[in-house]
């Protein structure tokens, strides 16, 4: 089986996090069969990358702006039975590739996905709570190894053929150079995936770990706020796509369940002799709140036809396209 290690980068200040993550997967003890850094829309990068890293397939987006069109570049220009995805600012234990290699057994499985565990640049703060680890870009309080409705996109991989089912990873969704913390580009590809064909699987294998870094900035409780906001508008972009039954599945199951878990557990810890449990509780209430003002705020400018548009490209040299405005 061959991997095919994909790698999307944007910024000059995320250098030596690029330098990382590129050597933690020459550090496999599986080796991938390639490994490509896509540059989105940055010369500057492009030509610092391409002599820093002469092992490496380093190629410039040819898609939109965005981490959408620098995914589908990268399947565009794999060549493995397995595309997966690495962030730029993430490292892979020694055993990533090969834990997610081992889902594969299953003709059925399309894809597998790892634990994502965050890398704090400082202390954790003491009012984040874990249910809401996905604003970091990490594996949240709530998901269970096994079949899983999406794979989260930072640490996550393929089987190559479904790019050519599916299509690829929509623009307008995901993250883009707008600076609005907007994602869910993985969320989307992965329900658009079980709908075309509902006879596959996604796994979610936590032997496959990476560390994400989280920068001090995003430490702070706006950043919190922003992050739920922009999940919300961005969830409104996917049920606008996939549908409201198979886009908030996974939302009111976690809303509905892991979400009191977490205020009992936090109320609980704050009446043992802990205040921070507290303010993990009231984080619970306001990240939902939050989202939920950005799912509403999206619809609203769905139904009002100011939606952003949303364009597909897929596969090995973009054979599939459409467009949806």
């Amino acid at each position: 089986m061959k991997i095919s290690v994909v790698i999307c980068a944007y910024t000059e200040e995320r250098w030596d996090d690029v330098l990382a993550a590129v050597a933690s997967v020459r550090a496999q003890s599986l080796a991938a069969h390639e490994v490509i850094v896509v540059v989105d829309h940055n010369p500057t990068l492009l030509g610092r990358l391409r002599p820093a890293l002469p092992d490496v397939k380093v190629i410039p987006n040819s898609g939109p702006q965005g981490l959408s069109g620098g995914k589908n570049t990268g399947v565009a220009a794999s060549a493995g039975d397995i595309v997966a995805f690495l962030d730029d600012d993430a490292v892979a234990e020694a055993a990533w590739l090969s834990a997610m290699a081992s889902g594969y057994d299953g003709a059925n499985v399309a894809g597998v996905g790892g634990l994502t565990l965050p890398r704090w640049d400082g202390a954790t703060p003491r009012w984040f709570p874990e249910e809401f680890a996905w604003v970091v870009g990490c594996t949240y309080r709530g998901m269970v190894r096994g079949p899983i409705r999406n794979l989260m996109g930072g640490n996550a991989s393929f089987r190559r053929e479904v790019f050519d089912v599916a299509g690829g990873f929509r623009s307008g969704i995901g993250r883009t150079a707008s600076g609005r913390p907007l994602g869910c580009e993985e969320t989307e590809f992965c329900i658009r995936l079980r709908q075309a064909a509902p006879e596959t699987v996604l796994l979610y294998d936590d032997n496959a770990v990476i560390w994400h870094r989280v920068p001090a900035e995003r430490a702070r409780f706006a950043y919190f706020r922003s992050r739920c906001y922009a999940e919300g508008l961005s969830k409104a972009l996917v049920t606008r796509s996939v549908g409201v039954g198979d886009g908030l599945a996974s939302e009111r199951r976690h809303a509905m369940v892991a979400l009191p878990r977490g205020i009992v557990r936090g109320l609980r810890t704050a009446v043992t002799g802990d205040p921070s449990g507290l303010g993990r509780a009231a984080s619970i209430v306001a990240g939902l709140a939050f989202t939920t003002f950005g799912y509403a705020a999206g619809s609203l400018l769905a139904r009002d036809g100011h939606p952003p548009s949303m364009s597909i490209r897929a596969g090995r040299g973009g054979r599939r396209e459409r467009e949806a405005h």
